[in-house]
């Protein structure tokens, strides 16, 4: 049975209230952007909605992290402190999942974004995400790898460590308890 993308009036309202405090709390990654114009635009998204109910239900505490201009879009990103405690112990895709003889994590970081109806951060918004704050620095992410890279059976993750940002390779078929993965959605 395919799982109804749909929130209740209950949870539509409960999750408005949650990020509208989100947004008040930390107006530093939204300086411009008005509340009333995002809860507008959230209002007529039905299955934005349930992604960022996703995002919110697996720690990754959404926020809007900008305006596009260019699309007309509210983005929305993972403003957890630290990787979402609900996405962690993942690989980073189903082949690099597949591949592990023993061991095998419940779940990869690809499947789980395409599913909650997000993308996975890539190495330039993850950098953006750090202009925002201070994130990841005692988790990793998993980043939107190049085709080039995963062809070779590489992955790449990133994290906030020294006061820098370093975007770092792994094989795909690794996961550790500390990391995760950070997503983004447009509305």
């Amino acid at each position: 049975m395919v799982k109804k993308k749909e929130l209740s009036a209950e949870q539509r309202g409960e999750l408005l209230g949650t990020l509208k405090a989100r947004f008040k709390d930390n107006m530093n990654r939204h300086q411009g952007i008005e509340w009333a114009q995002v809860q507008a635009r959230l209002e007529h998204a039905t299955e934005k909605l349930w992604s960022l109910r996703e995002m919110e239900r697996t720690g990754g505490e959404p926020d809007v992290a900008g305006y596009d201009e260019r699309a007309g879009e509210y983005v929305f990103y993972d403003c957890s402190a630290e990787s979402p405690l609900g996405r962690r112990s993942i690989c980073y895709d189903r082949e690099g999942q597949e591949s592990r003889k023993e061991n095998k994590p419940a779940n990869n970081a690809v499947d789980m974004a395409a599913a909650m109806g997000i993308e996975l951060l890539t190495e330039e918004q993850y950098r953006a995400l750090q202009e925002l704050g201070t994130f990841d620095s005692k988790t990793s992410s998993w980043v939107k790898t190049p085709p080039e890279i995963r062809q070779l059976g590489g992955a790449l993750f990133a994290d906030f460590r020294f006061g820098k940002v370093f975007i770092c390779h792994n094989t795909a078929p690794s996961y550790y308890s500390s990391r995760g993965f950070r997503g983004s959605i447009r509305v």
